[in-house]
């Protein structure tokens, strides 16, 4: 059985506050984010909670390496690469719940 690790994209509205992050189980981490059980973390206290984009892998090493190189690039590249799979912005967290 392979093992799946992605890294996201939370926004806190279109063009909003981004973060980027890697997990192993996207759906319970993005639950975690938009329950706002980090009372005191980043995406809290900016609201950031729409899932806008993620890539899947299953090599850990290279999820933790992207998401080192997003979180590297101008906001401006990031916001290409969202609107490259998600040009709406949408909320993609129900899709990945089905």
């Amino acid at each position: 059985m392979s093992k799946y690790y992605y890294v996201y994209i939370l926004a806190s509205c279109k063009n909003g506050t981004l973060y980027t992050g890697v997990t192993n189980d996207l759906i319970k981490r993005v639950y975690v984010h938009k329950n706002k059980y980090s009372q005191k973390g980043f995406t809290t206290k900016y609201g950031i909670c729409l899932l806008v984009y993620y890539e899947m892998t299953e090599d850990v090493n290279s999820a933790i390496a992207r998401e080192k190189q997003i979180k590297n690039w101008h906001r401006s590249w990031k916001i290409q690469l969202i609107k490259s799979k998600n040009p709406d912005w949408k909320d993609l967290y129900e899709e990945i719940c089905i």
